[in-house]
């Protein structure tokens, strides 16, 4: 056994028909793909320094067989999304005879799925990768890896090997300050996966990732992909003044993104922080206006202040919201569509990722539906894993068809163009923006690609776009990037949703001709797969 090693980095495909994939305004922008693969080059820098790594992205470029015949490993994995691809890539290396190791959320969470897989790595890498290197250097060829959850000490993650990237195929590029999140939603697989205790790095760790990013040459739009970057304020706010000194010494070379939960809006002096350090957009789970649900489905931080009043002053503090809605709780007694549509032009959000409950694996609310009989079972493997074009993996207390309506109501009335542009435009109002945007190489040439395509987007489009960006121009100039930002989003959400009604039309068809048939229900024998992970 020789101690070097030719490893071969596969991020997987994603859904190509989800929310997220944002191709027009890539395409825009000169970019293959929203998102850089952050866990995959954080894996690479924890690998032996003899190592030879190469990374391939399959959203962003083609994996040949030249690939495989040079690596001597293959690893790969990643969210459920990418499910369908990375088994198909195990398929492929076990067909090829390569050794292969998949981890990520999804295997994390569904370990028996991937059991083709020589090697399993489940959980955080950080404290574990040391004893599969181990095993491989003594000749292994097949073992299943595994870290407590929520246990792994984050200030030992290594600088992410950011060499590995083309950074001119990405929208953004993501660091990671802290993991974890301290609310309990009985939907939600974060906690399970990364514990309810945020841990965070160090300051000098962020700052070496931004400094190298900046070497590289990297200059625009970095995320922090934190599960909820306020999860640990105390934490927070003795990083952003160094942040702050460093984009101040810079000459503000970044504008940053996150996630946040809408508590956010009750510190004054956090968001000044944030805006003084240059976050300009947060992504919110407001889930649904009603009480009731937010009570039942655990997420009772929403509960506790007017949502519209928050989201309000997260704009005028110049960050603006994306937002997360779901149709189909147990909690809904009769038509929601309504009342979600006045909650998102009431909060003049624009943005809003409108998606049907999915049941994820070891969520407490799929270990509840499970007790209750009411959790669908299926031999499928694959899964689309987008909660826009799948869900309600359940039985659901409402009528199907009348969720499924709900659904479509919500998604026709909200990407409407005058009632996106409308929102965007009020938006372009409250946006207090302290600095004005930087302009990189790219930003004019993606500018005028808008204005020739936004023409070409639906009846009524371009009208209101046009309204909208001079009513920006007149009433609050230095917000004009960030509504061309929302607008250029419109190239892709609005044939999307669309494209999603479409589908849902003919389910509802489906229901109404009797054509649909409830899968059979999951067994309570099956409980052993689904306990906590955490």
């Amino acid at each position: 056994m020789t101690d070097s090693c030719k490893v071969l980095m596969i991020f997987p495909l994603f859904n190509a028909h989800s929310f997220w994939n944002y191709k027009e305004a890539c395409d825009l922008a000169g970019a293959r793909y929203p998102a850089a693969p952050l866990g995959l080059i954080t894996v690479a820098a924890l690998l032996p320094k003899n190592w030879e790594i190469r990374l391939v992205n399959r959203n962003t470029e083609i994996l040949t067989d030249a690939d495989f015949a040079w690596a001597d490993m293959v690893m790969t994995g990643g969210m459920l999304p990418q499910r369908n691809d990375a088994l198909h890539i195990i398929e492929r290396c076990r067909a090829d005879g390569k050794p292969v190791v998949v981890g990520g959320p999804d295997v994390t969470s569904s370990p028996s799925l991937y059991s083709a897989a020589n090697f399993q790595v489940l959980g955080e890498a950080e404290e574990i990768m040391g004893d599969f290197i181990a095993a491989w250097r003594r000749g292994d060829r097949q073992g299943v890896f595994e870290a407590p959850m929520g246990k792994t000490d984050v200030t030992k993650s290594p600088l992410p090997r950011f060499d590995l990237l083309k950074l001119d195929q990405y929208l953004h590029v993501g660091v990671q300050f802290s993991r974890g999140c301290p609310f309990s939603c009985e939907f939600c697989d974060i906690i399970e996966l990364y514990g309810r205790v945020p841990r965070t790095k160090t300051n000098a760790q962020v700052m070496a990732e931004l400094d190298a990013l900046y070497a590289l040459g990297y200059r625009g739009h970095v995320d922090f992909v934190d599960d909820n970057l306020i999860g640990n304020k105390k934490a927070l706010k003795k990083f952003l003044p160094d942040l702050k000194l460093w984009q101040n010494e810079k000459n503000f070379p970044f504008e940053f993104s996150t996630e946040a939960s809408i508590n956010l809006a009750d510190d004054a002096d956090l968001l000044r922080s944030l805006s003084e350090t240059n976050f300009f957009a947060v992504f919110v789970g407001i889930e649904s206006p009603d009480t009731d649900t937010l009570v039942m489905t655990q997420k009772k931080q929403n509960t506790r202040r007017s949502l519209q009043q928050s989201i309000t002053t997260i704009h005028e503090a110049g960050i603006f919201v994306n937002a997360g809605f779901i149709v189909g709780f147990d909690s809904e007694k009769g038509s929601v569509a309504a009342g979600m549509i006045e909650c998102i032009e009431d909060t003049s959000i624009p943005v809003c990722m409108v998606g049907l409950l999915y049941a994820l694996p070891t969520t407490q609310l799929t270990r509840r539906l499970l007790a209750e009989g009411r959790l669908f079972s299926s031999d499928d493997q694959t899964q689309s894993g987008d909660q826009c074009t799948a869900g309600l993996n359940f039985e659901t207390k409402r009528p199907r068809r009348d969720v499924l309506n709900d659904y479509r109501t919500v998604l026709a009335a909200i990407y409407d163009p005058m009632a996106y542009f409308g929102r965007v435009r009020r938006l372009g109002r409250m946006l207090k923006r302290e600095r004005t945007h930087r302009m990189i190489r790219g930003d004019l040439r993606s500018f005028l690609r808008l204005l020739f395509r936004i023409h070409r987007a639906g009846p009524g489009t371009s009208k209101q776009f046009w309204r909208m960006l001079l009513d920006c121009a007149l009433h609050n100039p230095k917000a004009l990037p960030y509504v061309v930002m929302t607008s250029a989003l419109y190239l892709h959400l609005g044939p999307f949703s669309r494209q999603v009604i479409s589908e849902i039309d003919r389910e509802i068809e489906n229901v109404d001709q009797g054509r649909w048939q409830a899968p059979p229900l999951m067994r309570q024998a099956a409980q052993d797969t689904l306990e906590p992970v955490a």
